[in-house]
């Protein structure tokens, strides 16, 4: 640029001006530098300026009369331009254009940009779409077709301005073809012309064309991908005939493809055959006669139109025979049976489909054979001839080819005795192609007569058999004669007799009899008999000498077998001795061999031998059965016992058997046990059912424990299983339950077929397989979902979802269709469910969908039986977005006079991303189409417009923009004004009872008053009745609304609602709530539940099951419906068994009658019997919950096997009869025979102990339908409840009423402990428990004791009898100090039982005190007082004392007074605590914790004598007895003068009994001490308890039995090992009789006086029996009230004699000497 600096002088002369620039001069008059020019006018032009010109100038104005100098700042600055100017460009629509303008300038100014479109100025501020950045570049968005033009750049600044222009292009998506017609080609059938108008380009050339189709409403596919953009029409070929098309159109250009053509309008092809024959197709010969086929339908593709049926041909295989039709029609059978075939024939098959427009190809032949059938002629040229006495042989020629009707398996020979047509005797031969066939039946019997034929024979059976002919086997020797005997046995003559042989083997011509003396062949002597002959007497014999008999029967043969015995002359036989000496050795499983002495033979020759034996079960109360018998050996010493039952306990005993008769029977031998083995047999009736989709039921018959042949504990069951239809391993399952009868095989595959075995094994080894059974598990639903499952979304609402069929493996049974299970992710909470029907389609196109919605897809298979497993994980598919919904509730929160500000919420339905909202307003009375319009963003939700006219109308719209553009516009309208309020509740709401439905209804309003602001939506709100809460319906209901559809209500159940209305100010109150209001009923949501089918009878079942859950019922439950069917592929007893190879066969096999009947149930029940079904017969029951509307849902499948039912009652008259102590015998007679329900196979008894049925109860199962059995090994004495229930194949039937019985008592368990107490030097305590088992009655207890070492040379065996079980303690007072004894104590039933033994020793304990010291006793008139002093304490402290005392009259120690503390040295007895008259001997014994000391040394004697009262005198006494002499004679005379006959009942001497109980006293221990008491006292005294004294105890004497064994091991210097007892009659004493009262209050009148020979006291304790008195027979104690003779006592008597015994006195031991009566005596 220039700049020009001015600088203008005046003056005179004229100055002369120069420029300078600090001191350089740039231009003057005489100076000129370039770029400075000095201008006229005297300013300074530089040109061109730079930035280095910029500073301070001088102008300086010189003449003569001198110099001015000015001055002048010269800025410079840089120019502003435009460096990145505007370019030309195209965008695509919706876009957004970028056009750059970046200018340069000096950092000192600034800048402005400025943009024109067609030269007029853009306003950024107008749009929000257009922005102006910093740097000069204009942005637009969204850019449209108004946006095109040119864009002019202007930049103005100080330091200059700029300007740029560039042109923008808005291009966008082709438009879419107008007028798309579709018309059929009528030159080809599967073509269609289509024609269109070209579209808008978008401002870029279309560069090809894109043609879909959708057939048959499929989704659309692409057909035709690139046509020439220059095209208006097109031909579309390679349809499909018979199905309906429609076509769309869309252009491509640079920006991408537009949007598509309207669909045509659906064109159908014309239909032509199917192009296809059908596939798959599979022949399986099913009977000899039918073969069925099955095949699967042409692919759809190549039906050309909707299939009618099929047409089969068939005709023989390689013949040029016609071929034969059959027509099924209707396409849904892919099955057909085709009968009255020629057996065994190769057949050519062939199947097409039809349709409308005619029958397609067929497909291409499968041959198949039917089955073989059996012969249908007999084997030829017969011959029979009899090589033997026991074989036959046959010769024949095979029957005619033709007739055979198979593979020849073989011949069959048969022969049959006349007399028994029923015992066939089998032979199978082989076949043999070459020449007459040949063969032989042996081991016939001899000499019979048989029919003969042969048979031939094919796999499905036997053909007829040939005409019979009579044969007869040849002669033999004869059997042995039957029953040989002598009789008339004479010194030189016998008779013998005998009788016919049973196997005569041919005609007996005669017999021979032979003898001869015994050992002496050379004797032998012979005669030949007639036929008729059966006797024959010898004669000539030698007296008394052993003959040797024979006698044989003769036939044309020979003589037959030699029957013999032996017999002395003149001796007639006797019955043989039994055997003796049994020894049982080589034991195996099956033998033994047995070894023994035979016995006397009764003078003649053993013709047998039988052993017999206890199997199983040994004892004296079992039975014994024949095990074996052997004849002709009569010296025999050792049998081997065959046939034996492998471990199995077994007692053997023998008898012998001669002419006379048989021996008694032998000793038995000892107990032996057979050897384990292998079983012998298989389980029986294995039969197998279907028990669900994975497991199969097996049965079977367990085996007998007679035949497990091992140990119990091992014997199990072995089952093995496999796969028909593949080459699959054998699995195991081992049941180790010897008793079960069934088992579910688990874990298998469904819809499969499997083969059984089942074995049994033990420890030793495994048995026998069973034979092979099948079963096949029950359809069910597919394991696994369909694989590959994707989804594309074809638009805004619709997905394609396509996916392939389920592994075969895993689909379980016949596929019907698929489930597709689809929800918006997030938003719905249950999936929705759309089905598929059939198992060919695999694509769906799923249509009525959400907008830009995220979807979560899967899809299940199903079968008949239910759905199966959805494919997981979801598949996820997002629809196109579209253009969205319009904005909810709007509001306008804020009103004034001139600005209003308005709020929205998103749209319910975005469909898509938001990218921005527009606000348009007007003036209500304004042109409709003159709208004020902004846009804000996408995260904008108001807007305030301002600039308005008070008090007028005003129309707003908001709507939504999403990538495909502005959505549908929400509108309101709103008053500029400042008087508004909330306003009224709708009014009138109500539900008009017409519009009801089962889930929905209408509701109906009247709106209130708006409050001067519009009303912008109304809310809905429903309340579930009783209990419910509001719940909002809806609150974006529009404001112009006055009714809403409510849904999604469940049916039969009552609801109010209520309305509110919103508008700017607020929400108005809630209306008033409607009536109540009932939905509809519908049909029930569910069926009923946990549907369970049993067997009831053997045609009926019972069906059970659960109500529906009450919230499912959607109305008044009316009843049920159960639908059931007979499927027809399970086979039953009888009938052929079908092997499918095509499971899905067995649904089409189903038969025309297994349509489902029905049978209606009442509501009120939940179980129904369905009757009359077939027996064998596999059916299928569902069931339906129904009401007034209609049926829920069918429950799931179940079936049930008819024809076995468990038996309905129980066994009958059940009898329990005792055997033993430990055996019952039960029988019953079976159910009614109309109950049973099929064959009784055995019975179940269950018994138990009374008490006890948890813990003991037991099951003994009978495998046989016997109605006996004996329950062995049970408790002794016990009551046992019985109940039986019977079984059948089927199962259990019920038990019966428990039948009740009690075993017999047996001895008794031991005691359960035995313990000691207070022991002393010579008494102590012992007690014992009750015995665990008593097994009886207890009557009472045995304690024997005796020292381990002799006493004093004399070793004493002590017994006590204890009656009763009350008494279970003994005190013992005759001990030796120091000694230990040996204690045995057992209890007594029926019998003693077991003894339970311990030793214990007598006092002092080792440790405890010594004896007390100075023992002084003195007497006052009330008591005795004893004292002592301490003695050595022992081991540890004294802890206290006792007193022991000695009566005069008993002569032994007894405790007296315990418990006397350790501080004590003296101790009172008053003397009424005495027997009177009686003397005491006293001392003392110290204790501590080891127990008692030591005793005292023995006090003094002292008297217990007390004065007596006058009552007692004599004088006193005397006058009584006088005066009642007096008394009684007046009576006397009294009666006898009144005349009458009454006799005196006079009293003699010893007659008149008192019965005296003694009881007995107990000590602190609760022991009862022994007394031995000679002496009877009349005088009442007692002992009682005071200051802790106690009488000396008593026991009953009615109550014990004593016994002393006493054995001196000095006599004869032998010590005697036999007991020597001591018995005296026990009384009869219970338990009442004997009670702490008695113990305290009363002194016995009678005791006894222990009898010990160490108590030198003994011998003079007893008194002398009176003799000549009887020995009473109660051994009771008695006494005459007018006697003063002393009581009878029975003397006691210890002898010394080897092995002799206790006898009572009177009753002498034979042989042994009678004491004198009254004294002891030894021997």
């Amino acid at each position: 640029m220039t700049a020009v600096l001015t600088c203008e002088v005046s003056g005179a002369p004229r100055p002369a001006i120069s420029w300078k620039k600090g001191n350089q001069i740039l231009a003057s008059g005489s100076v000129q530098i370039p770029r400075f020019v000095l201008l006229e006018s005297g300013g300074l032009q530089i040109t061109p300026v730079f930035l280095q010109d910029a500073g301070n100038y001088t102008c300086c104005a010189v003449n003569s009369e001198g110099a001015l100098n000015a001055f002048v700042m010269l800025t410079v600055w840089n120019r502003t331009s435009i460096i990145r100017p505007p370019e030309d460009s195209t965008v695509i629509k919706g876009t957004t254009a970028t056009l750059h303008c970046e200018a340069t300038h000096d950092p000192r100014i600034s800048i402005r940009y400025l943009w024109k479109k067609d030269s007029v100025v853009i306003n950024p501020s107008s749009s929000s779409r257009i922005t102006v950045e910093k740097d000069g570049t204009l942005l637009i968005s969204q850019t449209w077709s108004g946006d095109i033009g040119d864009y002019t750049c202007e930049v103005i600044s100080s330091g200059g301005n700029d300007s740029r222009m560039a042109r923008l292009e808005v291009i966008e998506l082709p438009h879419s073809p107008q007028n798309l017609l579709a018309t059929l080609n009528s030159s080809h059938s599967r073509s269609v012309m289509l024609s269109w108008v070209r579209p808008f380009d978008g401002n870029s050339p279309v560069l090809y064309y894109v043609v879909e189709l959708s057939e048959n409403n499929s989704p659309w596919k692409v057909h035709l991908s690139n046509l020439d953009p220059k095209m208006t029409s097109v031909t579309v070929s390679g349809l499909t005939p018979a199905r309906t098309y429609q076509f769309r159109v869309c252009a491509v250009n640079q920006v991408g493809k537009g949007q598509y053509s309207t669909e045509t309008s659906r064109l159908m092809l014309p239909e032509e055959p199917p192009s296809a024959p059908p596939k798959n197709i599979v022949a399986s010969g099913r009977t000899n006669q039918s073969i069925m086929v099955q095949w699967q339908p042409p692919p759809e593709s190549e039906h050309n139109g909707v299939l009618h049926g099929y047409i089969l041909r068939y005709r023989l295989a390689g013949l040029p025979g016609e071929y034969q039709y059959k027509n099924i029609t209707s396409a849904e059978i892919n099955y057909c049976l085709v009968k009255d075939l020629i057996i065994w024939t190769q057949y050519e098959i062939q199947v097409a489909s039809y349709n409308g427009a005619g029958l397609g190809a067929f497909s291409r032949p499968v041959t198949e054979y039917t089955l073989q059938g059996v012969p249908t002629a007999p084997p030829q040229n017969v011959q029979v001839e009899a090589v033997n006495s026991t074989t036959i042989q046959f010769l024949w020629n095979p029957p005619p080819q033709q007739f055979i009707n198979g593979i020849n398996q073989g011949y069959k020979l048969l022969a049959w005795p006349v007399d028994a047509p029923e015992s066939v005797t089998v032979v199978t031969i082989a076949p043999d192609f070459h020449g007459v066939h040949s063969g032989c039946i042996t081991n016939l019997k001899k000499y019979t007569t048989y029919y003969t034929s042969v048979l031939c024979f094919t796999t499905p059976g036997d053909g007829p058999r040939s005409t019979p002919q009579l044969l007869r086997t040849l002669e033999d020797k004869p059997g042995a004669v039957g029953h040989l005997s002598f009789t008339e046995i004479l010194d030189t003559s016998l008779k013998v007799s005998w009788q016919e042989p049973v196997e005569k083997n041919g005609i007996i011509t005669g017999y021979q009899i032979s003898w001869e003396v015994y050992g002496r062949n050379e004797s032998r002597l012979a005669r030949t008999l007639s036929n008729t002959t059966l006797e024959y007497k010898i004669t000539g014999l030698s007296s008394l000498t052993t003959y040797t008999i024979e006698v044989a029967a003769v036939t044309a043969k020979g003589s037959g077998w030699v029957t013999s015995s032996t017999i002395s002359s003149g001796v007639p036989p006797e019955l043989p001795g039994a055997p003796s000496n049994l020894v049982i050795s080589n034991i195996s499983p099956r033998s033994a061999t047995l070894q023994f002495r035979p016995g006397y033979d009764g003078k003649t020759s053993i013709s047998k031998w039988i052993v017999e034996g206890q199997v199983g079960v040994l004892g004296d109360e079992e039975e014994w059965v024949s095990l074996h018998e052997v004849e002709n050996e009569p010296d025999a010493q050792m049998l081997e016992v065959p046939n034996l039952t492998p471990y199995t306990h077994y007692r053997f005993r023998m008898r012998q058997v001669n002419v006379v008769g048989p021996s008694p029977l032998s000793q038995p031998s000892r107990v032996i046990q057979t050897l384990q083995a292998p079983p012998d047999v298989s389980p029986g009736s294995v039969t197998v059912r279907t028990a669900s989709e994975t497991s199969l039921w097996l049965r079977w018959v367990p085996l007998p424990d007679t035949q497990y042949n091992g140990n119990p504990e091992s014997v199990g069951y072995r089952i093995k299983f496999w796969r028909v239809d593949l080459q699959s391993p054998v699995l195991m399952k081992v049941i180790n339950d010897r008793l079960e009868r069934e088992y579910t095989v688990e874990d298998l595959e469904e819809w499969t077929e499997y083969e059984l075995q089942i074995q049994a094994f033990n420890a030793i080894g495994a048995g026998p397989w069973s034979e092979v059974v099948r079963g096949r598990t029950r359809e069910s639903v597919p394991s696994a979902p369909p694989e590959n499952v994707t989804a594309e979304a074809v638009s805004s609402t619709q997905i394609l979802l396509t996916w392939a069929a389920v592994p075969e493996s895993e689909q379980n049974g016949l596929i019907l269709g698929y489930k597709i299970l689809f929800k918006a992710k997030d938003l719905d909470s249950e999936p929705k469910s759309q089905t598929v029907r059939g198992n060919h389609t695999q694509s769906v196109l799923l249509s009525g969908l959400r907008k830009f919605v995220l979807y979560e897809i899967q899809v299940l298979a199903f079968t008949r039986i239910g759905d199966g497993v959805p494919s997981s994980p979801a598949v996820i598919e997002r629809t196109k977005d579209d253009a969205p919904g319009p904005p909810v509730r709007l509001v306008f929160p804020e009103v004034r006079l001139t600005s209003v500000r308005i709020v929205w919420q998103p749209p319910e339905e975005p469909n898509g991303i938001i990218l921005g909202y527009q606000v348009a307003y007007r003036l209500a009375s304004s042109s409709p189409n003159k709208f004020t319009t902004v846009e804000v963003g996408s995260t904008v939700r108001q807007f305030t417009a301002t600039d308005l006219t008070p008090e007028s109308a005003y129309i707003f719209r908001t709507s939504a923009k999403t990538r495909q553009g502005w959505g549908e516009p929400l509108e309101a309208t709103v008053i500029t004004t400042e008087k508004r309020e909330r306003p009224a509740p709708p009014r009138q709401v109500m539900t008009p009872q017409s519009d009801v439905s089962s889930r929905s209804l209408l509701l109906k309003w009247v709106p209130g008053s708006d409050g001067s602001s519009p009303i912008r939506y109304f809310t809905v709100q429903v309340r579930e009745l009783p209990n419910g809460d509001w719940q909002t319906y809806s609150s974006s209901i529009s404001h112009e609304a006055t009714s809403c559809i409510i849904e999604s209500l469940n049916p039969f159940t009552s609801y109010k609602l209520r309305v509110k209305a919103t508008n700017d100010i607020g929400d108005s109150d809630f209306s008033a709530e409607t009536e109540a209001v009932t939905t509809l009923q519908d049909v029930p949501d569910e069926p009923p539940s946990s549907v369970l089918v049993t067997p009831h009878t053997t045609s009926s079942v019972l069906v059970q099951w659960q109500p529906p859950k009450v919230e499912s019922l959607n109305g008044l439950l009316l009843g049920y419906r159960i639908y059931y069917r007979e499927l027809d592929y399970d086979t039953g007893p009888g009938r052929e068994s079908k092997n499918i190879q095509n499971p899905s066969a067995l649904r089409a096999e189903l038969t025309p009658q297994s349509s489902f009947k029905t049978v209606n149930s009442s509501s009120a029940l939940t179980t129904y019997e369905l009757t009359q079904l077939k027996k064998y017969k596999r059916y299928e029951v569902l069931m339906t919950a129904y009401n007034v509307i209609g049926e829920s849902p069918t429950s799931t499948p179940v079936e049930v096997f008819v024809g076995e039912a468990a038996p309905a009652l129980a066994p009958q008259n059940i009898q329990v009869n005792s055997l033993s102590a430990s055996q019952l015998e039960l029988t019953w007679d079976p159910p009614p025979a109309d109950s049973q329900n099929g064959n009784i196979q055995g019975y179940k008894i269950y018994y138990w102990e009374s008490d006890t049925q948890n813990d003991t109860e037991k099951v003994k199962v009978l495998f046989l339908p016997e109605t006996t059995v004996r329950l062995k090994n049970l408790t002794s004495h016990t009551r046992y409840m019985v109940c039986i229930s019977a079984f059948n194949a089927a199962g259990d039937g019920p038990r019966s009423s428990p039948s009740q019985g009690r075993t017999h008592q047996a001895a008794p368990s031991a005691p359960s402990f035995l313990a000691f107490s207070e022991i002393t030097c010579t008494t102590l305590n012992v007690s014992w428990g009750e015995p665990t088992a008593a097994n009886g009655v207890l009557q009472g207890y045995r304690v024997v004791y005796e020292p381990l070492a002799p006493v004093q040379g004399v070793s004493k065996v002590v017994t006590v009898d204890i009656k009763g079980n009350w008494q279970r303690w003994l005190k013992v007072r005759d001990l030796t100090k120091g000694m230990t004894y040996l204690f045995r104590v057992q209890a007594r039933t029926i019998a003693y039982g077991p003894e339970l033994q311990a030793n214990i020793t007598a006092g002092p304990a080792e440790g405890s005190p010594g004896s007390p010291q100075e023992i002084l006793v003195t007497k006052s008139a009330s008591g005795l007082t004893l004292r002592w002093t301490e003695g050595d304490s022992g081991e540890k402290p004294t802890t206290g004392y006792i007193i022991e005392a000695r009566p005069s009259d008993e002569g032994l120690w007894d405790m007296f007074v315990k418990d006397i503390p350790r501080s004590a040295t003296s101790y009172t007895v008053g003397l009424d605590k005495l027997r009177q008259g009686v003397t005491y001997e006293f001392r003392v014994v110290a204790v501590n914790e080891f127990g008692y000391g030591e005793p005292s040394v023995p006090s003094v004697a002292v008297s217990a004598q007390t004065e007596a009262p006058f009552y007692e005198e004599w004088w006193f006494l005397l006058v009584m007895a006088l005066s009642s002499l007096i008394l009684i004679l007046l009576v006397v005379f009294a009666l006898v003068l009144h005349g009458q006959s009454k006799k005196y009942k006079n009293c003699n001497g010893g007659k008149t009994i008192s019965n005296v109980e003694e009881s007995v006293t107990l000590d602190n221990g609760g022991f009862t001490a022994l007394e031995l008491n000679s002496r009877h006292l009349n005088i009442k005294s007692t002992f009682s308890k005071k200051n802790g004294t106690r009488s000396p105890p008593r026991p009953s004497p009615g109550g014990l039995h004593y016994s002393d064994e006493d054995i001196c091991n000095k006599y004869n210097g032998a010590v005697l090992t036999e007991g020597l007892g001591l018995n005296e009659k026990p009384l009869e004493v219970s338990e009442s009789e004997v009670t702490d009262s008695d113990y305290e209050d009363e002194l016995p009148k009678h005791s006894f006086v222990n009898h010990y020979m160490s108590d030198p006291t003994y011998y003079n304790s007893w008194k002398r029996q009176q003799k000549g008195v009887k020995h009473p027979a109660s051994y009771r104690y008695e006494e005459c009230t007018a006697s003063e003779t002393e009581p009878y006592f029975q003397t006691v008597i210890t002898t010394q004699s080897s092995g002799g015994v206790y006898t009572p006195t009177g009753q002498p031991a034979p042989g042994s000497r009678t004491p004198v009566t009254g004294f002891s005596s030894f021997v």
